[in-house]
């Protein structure tokens, strides 16, 4: 039974778990959700998710949640194709991935996602006008995890040790965004974490999921 994820493809919490499944070359459907018709708040999805947010995974008899569980979830059940996102093969690897999931999830999103909300979606859905005190500072609280990433990324590759691994898939969205603004300098300010970007963000995977993040993209 083919797995069906349930969402849109300019999502950034849809597409980290696109980029999980093209990593895997995993079989899928992209079942899209109306958004702008509250298809998520009706009962049929809601059955899916109880709190109404894209995305949504079934396989089989499985429904998930959340992004970060869904990629896990992936990367679990095809870690035997494609890249091993989770290093569960190796229990000290396997942790150190883990803790900079946390990291990603407790200290990097709180601080990027108010730029992202205030730069992208309140200007383009909403027709708002952005809250610079807010992007100010959310880009100093985002300026001093990646000064943490900087310092991590003379030791290593990737976040996680030289392998590439979810700790670093499940930054790609965010940060793709953020290189449409002019807060992208926070990225290109840091030689280390502007290296490791490029390097992440050149991935096949990735590739076939930016050209669906759409957001901010000049007519």
């Amino acid at each position: 039974m083919t797995i069906k994820l349930y969402g849109i493809t300019m999502s950034t919490c849809t597409a980290k778990v696109l980029a999980c499944l093209h990593e895997h070359g995993a079989e899928f459907e992209l079942v899209p959700v109306n958004l702008q018709n509250g298809e998520h708040k009706q009962p049929a999805f809601l059955a899916k998710n109880p709190f109404g947010q894209i995305p949504a995974l079934e396989d089989g008899h499985l429904t998930l949640f959340e992004s970060r569980a869904i990629s896990a979830y992936v990367a679990e059940k095809f870690k035997g194709s494609g890249c091993d996102l989770l290093r569960s093969q190796n229990p000290k690897e396997a942790a150190v991935v883990k803790t900079w999931m946390e990291v990603e999830s407790q200290q990097f999103s709180p601080a990027i996602s108010p730029i992202f909300y205030q730069s992208i979606i309140v200007p383009i859905l909403y027709g708002g006008t952005p809250n610079q005190t807010i992007i100010d500072e959310s880009s100093v609280k985002l300026g001093k995890v990646l000064d943490v990433y900087e310092k991590k990324l003379n030791s290593s590759k990737y976040l996680a040790g030289d392998f590439y691994s979810l700790a670093d898939l499940h930054h790609l969205t965010y940060i793709y965004y953020l290189m449409k603004t002019p807060y992208g300098k926070l990225i290109n300010e840091r030689p280390r974490v502007k290296a490791w970007w490029e390097d992440i963000s050149s991935r096949p995977a990735f590739k076939k999921v930016a050209a669906g993040l759409t957001l901010g993209d000049k007519n």
